[in-house]
């Protein structure tokens, strides 16, 4: 099985996959290679590069590892949110530290603010943005999960306080500008393992390729995690294996060089 990262991993710069990366992704499921995508991405926001890689037999882990959704059936096979109240909490926090904080909800992406950072979620994912004159009226049910949003420096210094503050919550780094929040025991490695044993694959079978924060905990479970060049700096000794950036068809190097050698 290989999990792919999409943003800054398998898509390049401009969101794109490039030729490169495509030819080697067909070849590799000629030779009977399940090949997931794994993304923060909201599943909507999945769909077309999935249909592009002729992957819509198989599954696709969306929202960092919170659904898991069997693209032949369009049957949701796993979900997990973050409660109202734990949303709530999590807006307190986020007024009370001066940054952004988004929701999905109705495949809209909610806030009750505009920044520069929330219109690169709206760049990514292609979905509309609702914004709203009172957050926690809004949301008054389940969601899967909320993003912070700053400046990096100080958002660093956030996710450190948010872990400390709220350790039953997942947290982690999908972006320097995003500081992802989801209920507890949710990130892309439980799901990448959910999936394995489904399967009926062998962890030491498994090859991840991702940048981020995000993407640590599928590097870390797989039988070889690897990183693409432009991985953020102190992850960088944290996988097995540093191939070509995303604007280098690094997934491509995965493939002939771990798959197809």
């Amino acid at each position: 099985m290989l999990v792919l990262d999409m943003d800054d991993t398998l898509l390049n710069d401009d969101h794109i996959i490039s030729d490169e990366n495509r030819a080697m992704l067909i070849k590799a499921q000629e030779k009977g290679v399940h090949v997931i995508l794994a993304s923060g991405r909201p599943t909507p926001a999945m769909i077309e590069y999935a249909k592009d890689l002729g992957l819509m037999d198989s599954y696709m882990i969306s929202f960092n590892g919170a659904v898991i959704t069997n693209l032949k059936t369009n049957e949701v096979i796993f979900e997990q949110t973050l409660t109202q109240e734990q949303i709530h909490t999590l807006y307190d926090y986020s007024k009370a530290k001066n940054t952004h904080i988004i929701t999905y909800l109705d495949g809209k992406v909610i806030s009750e603010t505009r920044s520069e950072y929330i219109d690169v979620e709206i760049n990514i994912t292609g979905l509309e943005h609702e914004v709203v004159p009172n957050f926690k009226e809004r949301v008054q049910s389940a969601a899967i999960k909320c993003i912070l949003l700053e400046e990096p420096d100080y958002l660093k210094t956030v996710e450190d306080d948010l872990k400390a503050t709220m350790p039953h919550l997942s947290v982690c780094m999908s972006k320097p500008f995003f500081l992802e929040a989801a209920q507890t025991g949710i990130d892309k490695g439980a799901s990448v393992k959910f999936l394995a044993e489904k399967l009926n694959i062998l962890q030491e079978e498994v090859i991840a390729v991702g940048n981020a924060g995000n993407d640590l905990s599928m590097i870390e479970y797989a039988g070889l995690g690897v990183w693409v060049d432009n991985v953020d700096a102190h992850l960088r000794d944290k996988g097995n294996f540093i191939v070509a950036s995303n604007n280098n068809h690094g997934v491509a190097e995965v493939i002939q060089r771990f798959i197809l050698a």
